[in-house]
């Protein structure tokens, strides 16, 4: 049997070749890949494939950074929550400062801002079990502004506001420390450590004030939209060195802001002077490359009483001075809370808070500091138990009130511990 011809398919495959070839030498088609007609794609190899993959990593990291900033730069009013720089006329106050060393401000006492056990600490931080917030809400006394209505019989009235925040009545003369009326002690509206209660009295119920005192410049003891509130009132701040440069930024016109080095006093009206006097604590507020303001404690001199207020400080002999050349003081409000051993040059907690106090030759102990933020790993009502329990042992004279609630210490009215009906010494709220 004779085989077909395969001529037919041979000459029209030669065919289509011819025409190909023409095609590419008129540019109408591409030269074929060398070793076949196929494209044949490179294998990936493991090196291509973690460049690929770090590639999209980068891409990712930068759109989150982005992300980031564009949220911090809105939650802090365009990054005005950190304060401004020092103005070179501020900047030369604080640089003629006998206290500017170095280029920053330094304590009298060496001070270590973290002492050893720092690791230690930080496990706490992470993996303690205190019960750092309240678990119900805090006892608050509501009626605070009617309450302050009348003048204080006895010249002499302070209320607590929460954290460092009160309000002092002394010999006709108010005065705001350390306001802080914001949701967080944070720059930013949106994070940051948040408030354990409301305010108990409203910025617009606060009865005429005739002077506001910051003791330095830390996001829980200098509010920016405290302050801008508190400065439409036209109220004068009296404030460490360097504050100003904040208080500025914030639009607090210069009339109304006084700097203050230690031992500098003012004159605040009805015979009532302030006095800027030493503590033991730092600067700081978020951003790099700026110089750092000074802090301070407070006397309050009235001609019949006077009031000791710590801002926040560790344990410093200066006290002794400070008793010496501006006491006797009634009443003398000093930091207990948001402390750590580890921090013990910087904070007073309560051991130190009783010896601060026997130091001032105070009569009366108000405790501060504690009550509103978490800043630190304790139980939150752990530093006034253990406070009134060291200062029974010591025959210390303790001014607890609840939130809200004026007293006049030199009525000797008893101290209240009114936490004691809160978890975690109570079994359950009340």
């Amino acid at each position: 049997m004779s085989q077909p011809s395969r001529e037919p398919e041979l000459e029209s495959g030669g065919g289509e070749a011819e025409d190909a070839r023409e095609a590419r030498a008129d540019g109408r088609a591409p030269e074929p890949p060398s070793g076949g007609e196929r494209d044949v794609a490179p294998a990936e190899t493991p090196s291509n494939r973690r460049w690929r993959r770090a590639r999209v990593a980068l891409r990712v990291f930068a759109v989150l950074a982005l992300l980031l900033l564009v949220l911090v730069y809105a939650g802090t009013d365009g990054l005005r929550g950190f304060g401004g720089r020092p103005s070179e006329a501020t900047l030369a106050r604080m640089k003629a400062s006998p206290h500017f060393v170095g280029g920053q401000f330094v304590n009298q006492e060496p001070t270590e801002l973290m002492k050893p056990g720092q690791w230690e600490a930080t496990k706490q931080w992470v993996a303690g079990d205190e019960m750092r917030a309240p678990t119900c809400p805090l006892p608050i006394v509501t009626d605070a502004a009617a309450r302050l209505a009348p003048p204080p019989p006895t010249g002499l009235r302070i209320t607590w506001l929460g954290h460092s925040t009160t309000l002092i009545e002394i010999d006709g003369a108010r005065i705001l420390t350390d306001p802080n009326w914001s949701e967080r002690s944070s720059p930013s509206r949106w994070v940051g450590p948040k408030r354990f209660h409301p305010p108990p009295l409203a910025l617009a119920d606060l009865p005429r004030v005739d002077a506001v005192l910051v003791s330095h410049e830390h996001f829980d003891h200098l509010d920016m939209e405290t302050v801008r509130a508190l400065a439409a009132k036209g109220i004068a701040f009296h404030v460490p060195l360097g504050v100003s440069a904040h208080l500025e930024a914030w639009g607090v016109p210069a009339a109304q802001i006084f700097e203050h080095d230690w031992w500098q006093r003012a004159a605040i009206g009805s015979g009532v002077e302030v006095v800027s006097t030493p503590s033991r604590h730092f600067n700081g507020r978020g951003l790099p490359l700026r110089v750092g303001t000074f802090w301070t404690s407070w006397s309050i001199v009235g001609p019949e009483h006077r009031v000791f207020f710590s801002g926040d400080t560790g344990l410093q002999e200066a006290f002794r001075e400070i008793g010496a050349r501006e006491g006797p003081f009634d009443v003398a409000l000093l930091e207990i809370g948001q402390a750590h051993p580890s921090w013990g040059d910087i904070h007073l907690g309560p051991e130190g808070a009783l010896e601060a106090h026997a130091r001032l030759g105070a009569k009366r102990l108000f405790p501060i500091h504690w009550g509103t933020f978490q800043l630190a790993m304790h139980a939150w009502s752990e530093p006034p138990e253990t406070l009134t329990a060291l200062a029974e042992r010591r025959g210390v004279s303790l001014v607890t009130p609840r939130l809200g609630e004026p007293v006049e210490p030199t009525r000797g009215d008893p101290s209240t511990p009114w936490w004691r009906a809160l978890p975690p010494i109570a079994a359950a709220c009340p």
